[in-house]
């Protein structure tokens, strides 16, 4: 599928620079540093701070456990002077100047600067405090909250060769958090962050069900309560996690008189403390095989830990936790380079997955966190304290997006899936007959279809949709795929031997309301993308149903519509050529069904017997080509049993009966997405 990105995003990388090796080397204002940024030619900078003197000034940023916060006038001047300090250093390379200005004049574009730093005292130096100088968006205020050009920070690490990334995985989440010693984290709270995050991706199951309710969680959701670090790797190395949420304290740690910060998490053997670097953390992470290639790495890690990106130390090669588990290969890490306030770990826990799993594009994540951190941590600077590590491909727009709207897919199939368990669509007519209650049911359906009608309505009206006719007829068409699916719905409602007459006329009503949407859903998607022959056959396929035409109006489909019957055959065909894999599955299912809409398209020339020998030809090619789980194989199950069950007609019956038949088709409808 292909997509444009929601919002524009601009890069800007900026790199910082010096002879030597990464470690070992101290802060002085004496130091040059090579600045490169855009297409200008290099810049030296200086950093106007001593180390030691830049080591007293963060420690002035830690809170005071007996003072309130939001009066600690210290901390917040510190605060400030720091900012406006690392603003001018910033101010000092025109390219950056010029790519920042620039971007306050497009209204909703978000800049991406991407902070590349090889040395590691320059990660000492809080970046996410600065204030803009004159010349920059929202000149004297911070300059990653102001909203005159909203700019998002990352760090990354300079790499020999790119890190390969795979946004568009099914998130499958780690929650590990550790209370070594007696010492309390706010557990309940990241754990209902999470769990409110992945809600709508939890099938909906009935009261009374909360076994299966927990089971259907923990195939996303996993919890490691007072973890260790050798719990981690095992769980690491037999699950493929794409996001992994530690929450612990931080802990100073000394080797060789080397002092770092590290993970304070549980001892294997008693449950005391034991403070864990970010070398080991990484190693357990990141599982790798008897070969040692990466057997499973996450895309995204969270570290909601005090000081996990505190570079403390300059001696010996090695970072913060953060810093360490980014360079071992894990694309994105977003940690604290300061304490942080329980409170606002929750805020980021929830605002992070709740938004990422959404489909957000990750940058646009960490500016709205620092924006919520600002405004309901007030008075703290845990805004400032949010560090992202991360790596952005070239084709980090396509992916992102791409797994947005798989998710959009995947939210909408849950209602839908409830729906069908409620009017028993994938059950016998013996076993509604036991099972369902149209009284108790109806207003409960009622309330899915207007929800997935409200998301596909805003859906449409993206602005990617109005900008690219190809995401727009895909959409139409997942409207139209839909509306017939709550069509179904509601004429099942109708026709169930239980249902309360008094409502009867209202459900079919409802359901040829919801029909005539899809037939118009699917006409506007084919007068938008006329060469899509699935669009097509859709459109052909609702147009003959029971529910919108009768018998004596069936009999002059042909005349009205048997040019684009031919015509969609013909494209069908041209496309079988050159189609393989799944995507010739979907070919032949659709020449299938055409063969069967012949009875209705084809004429006084069209050849029962002939379509009855075609059917089985390209279904036992699907069949022979692909699994019996295939969702091509399963969505073409689908489809035919509606003729069967839904859109009961003689006239294409049998033909239908052949095609399930040679499908070896299921009673059962469950299939991942809409058709």
């Amino acid at each position: 599928m292909s997509t444009v990105p929601s919002k524009v995003i601009q890069k800007v990388k900026l790199e910082l620079l010096r002879p030597g090796p990464s470690h070992n080397q101290l802060l002085s204002p004496l130091t040059p540093y090579i600045a490169l940024c855009g297409e200008e030619g290099p810049v030296t900078v200086q950093m106007p701070f001593e180390h030691r003197q830049l080591l007293m000034r963060l420690r002035r940023l830690r809170y005071e456990s007996d003072k309130d916060p939001a009066k600690d006038e210290q901390r917040q001047a510190e605060i400030r002077d720091l900012g406006e300090a690392i603003g001018r250093v910033l101010g000092q390379i025109p390219a950056l100047l010029s790519e920042l200005g620039n971007a306050a004049v497009e209204v909703g574009k978000l800049v991406h600067l991407r902070l590349s730093l090889s040395a590691f005292e320059l990660g000492l130096i809080p970046f996410e405090l600065a204030v803009g100088v004159d010349g920059f968006p929202g000149s004297g205020s911070p300059l990653f909250l102001q909203t005159r050009a909203p700019i998002s920070i990352t760090r990354e690490i300079r790499r020999g060769r790119p890190l390969p990334v795979n946004w568009n995985r099914p998130p499958r989440i780690l929650f590990a958090f550790a209370e070594p010693d007696g010492l309390y984290v706010p557990a309940q709270s990241h754990l209902q962050a999470l769990r409110s995050a992945i809600e709508p991706w939890v099938k909906i199951r009935s009261p009374g069900m909360a076994k299966e309710r927990i089971e259907d969680v923990k195939k996303i959701l996993t919890v490691l309560p007072n973890a260790t670090l050798k719990q981690i790797r095992e769980a690491c190395a037999e699950t493929e996690y794409t996001h992994v949420h530690i929450l612990a304290h931080g802990a100073p740690l000394e080797s060789s008189g080397d002092k770092r910060y590290g993970v304070a998490l549980c001892n294997d053997l008693d449950q005391s403390k034991d403070v864990i670097d970010g070398e080991r953390l990484a190693i357990a992470l990141t599982a790798r095989d008897s070969s040692g290639n990466t057997k499973f790495c996450p895309t995204l890690v969270t570290l909601a830990t005090c000081d996990s990106s505190n570079i403390e130390s300059m001696l010996t090669p090695g970072g913060s936790i953060a810093h360490e588990l980014h360079a071992a290969g894990i694309p994105w890490v977003i940690a604290s380079q300061f304490p942080l306030w329980m409170r606002a770990s929750a805020i980021a826990a929830e605002v992070l997955y709740q938004r990422l799993l959404d489909g957000n594009d990750p940058r646009w994540v960490i500016y709205e966190l620092r924006q919520r951190l600002r405004t309901d941590a007030a008075g703290t600077h845990d805004w400032a304290s949010i560090v992202a590590y991360a790596t952005v491909p070239l084709n980090f727009e396509d992916q992102v997006n791409t797994f947005r709207d798989k998710q959009i897919r995947k939210r909408l199939e849950v209602k839908f899936d409830r729906i069908d368990e409620l009017v028993g669509a994938n059950a016998d007519f013996e076993q509604i007959q036991q099972t369902f209650n149209s009284a108790e049911y109806g207003e409960e359906i009622a309330s899915l279809c207007k929800s997935i009608r409200n998301e596909l309505k805003v859906w449409r009206e993206e602005p990617e949709a109005m900008t690219s006719f190809e995401v727009k007829a895909e959409r139409l068409g997942m409207s139209a795929a839909s509306e017939k699916r709550i069509g179904i719905a509601y004429s099942l409602l109708a026709s169930n031997h239980a249902a309360d007459p008094s409502k009867v006329p209202k459900w079919i009503k409802e359901s040829k309301k919801a029909y005539e949407a899809s037939q118009l859903f699917y006409r506007e998607a084919l007068e938008i993308e006329p060469h899509n022959h699935w669009v097509m056959t859709q459109y052909l396929s609702i147009t003959a149903i029971p529910a919108l035409i009768n018998k004596a109006a069936f009999k002059s489909l042909s005349k009205n519509y048997g040019q684009w019957w031919i015509t969609a055959r013909q494209i069908v065909e041209w496309e079988l050529n050159k189609a393989n894999g799944e995507n010739r599955g979907y070919t032949l299912g659709t020449l299938a069904e055409l063969a069967l809409l012949g009875v209705a398209y084809g004429g006084p020339d069209f050849d029962y017997q002939q379509a009855k020998k075609d059917i089985t030809r390209y279904c036992n090619e699907i069949r022979g080509l692909l699994g019996p789980d295939a969702f091509p194989l399963l969505s073409t199950q689908r489809q035919f049993r509606r003729y069967t069950k839904h859109w009961d007609r003689k006239e294409w019956k049998d033909l239908a009966n052949v095609a399930l038949e040679t499908l070896g088709g299921r009673l059962s409808e469950e299939s991942p997405e809409n058709q």
